[in-house]
């Protein structure tokens, strides 16, 4: 995802209507405003790979854009935590994210040098869940956390992909 794409990312949560934000466990009263999170982007994007907090991509279907990936807490060359999400309310629960996260894992595993990618989504956010057991992430566990600075305390089911080469 380049930089001048991160206002998808960044319009796909403060467009939400509240049930869905709830679904995600994101509180709307945490999220950045539009142009401060779009500046922390900007200043992420400015650092080498290496050094990022963050790193994105975007999925596209041809030239639309279906949906985008993320990791953070990215320790370069041993492991990041993912963040998935399908743009269009019509295309989830329809294996559009499997296909896509498996290759967003190959992608981060081979730009970021992971030995190790975690995702913990909401444990009741069922769609997740299961594109991550499709994708071939293994389960851990579950339970309670505040999984970032833009969600409340809840129960997450904790992933892993360990590559089996």
């Amino acid at each position: 995802m380049a930089l001048s794409e991160v206002g998808i990312r960044i319009d796909y949560f403060h467009k939400a209507s509240d049930d869905y934000l709830r679904m995600l466990g994101v509180d709307r009263i945490r999220l950045p405003a539009r142009e401060a999170w779009f500046e922390t982007y900007a200043a992420d994007y400015a650092r080498a790979i290496e050094k990022r907090e963050t790193f994105q991509l975007v999925w596209l279907s041809g030239e639309l854009q279906i949906g985008f990936s993320s990791v953070d807490q990215i320790e370069f060359g041993a492991s990041a935590r993912m963040h998935l999400h399908v743009l269009d309310a019509d295309s989830r629960n329809k294996g559009v994210g499997a296909r896509c996260v498996i290759e967003s894992v190959r992608l981060y595993f081979e730009r970021l040098k992971l030995k190790k990618l975690f995702c913990e989504p909401n444990a009741y956010n069922v769609a997740p869940n299961r594109t991550l057991q499709t994708a071939g992430f293994k389960y851990l566990k579950t339970y309670e956390t505040v999984p970032g600075p833009i969600n409340y305390r809840q129960a997450v089911t904790r992933w892993v992909f360990e590559p089996s080469y």
